[in-house]
């Protein structure tokens, strides 16, 4: 579960939505390694965990097989980590902190709206550009269906338009 509460979030279905990112791009098994995914370095497998434990900023740990410095619940590269920070004025790379920098690139993305009617299909369209794991990205990387996705949204409590 995301750190931040639908209130904070703005709606339960928002919460389900970053709870369903996290699935799509480290995994349940790995969530359950973890700290939820909060603590996860990119390259890391359920038989190979990758985790940093201080989370007072990004770890910007490069990793030269994924070309990437990918962090924590939502793979944040370090790149787009600084400009987050002072728009969100935020002080660590903690969980809620990861959790309102995801947000703030689903509505950049104009994704909100989507998400908070249900349209789930036309959200993840919207933010596939960003999460290389969802179907659709542009990242050339390994994609998960919709309908798998979809189902974890669900069981984290979003609501799908009918």
């Amino acid at each position: 579960m995301p750190r931040i509460t639908p209130d904070q979030a703005g709606s339960k279905n928002r919460c389900a939505f970053l709870d369903m990112i996290a699935a799509s791009e480290i995994g349940a098994k790995l969530l359950a390694a973890s700290d939820d995914g909060y603590n996860v370095l990119v390259g890391s497998t359920p038989a190979r965990p990758l985790l940093f434990k201080d989370y007072r900023d990004h770890p910007n740990i490069y990793s030269a097989p994924c070309n990437s410095t990918a962090a924590g619940r939502y793979q944040l590269l370090y790149r787009w980590w600084k400009p987050y920070r002072d728009l969100l004025h935020l002080s660590d790379f903690s969980p809620v902190a990861q959790d309102r920098v995801a947000l703030q690139q689903i509505r950049e993305c104009r994704a909100l709206a989507d998400i908070d009617a249900g349209r789930f299909g036309a959200a993840v369209a919207k933010v596939a550009h960003i999460w290389a794991s969802l179907p659709g990205s542009c990242w050339q990387q390994h994609e998960n269906k919709l309908a798998q996705l979809q189902v974890a949204y669900v069981q984290a409590g979003g609501q799908v338009a009918v």
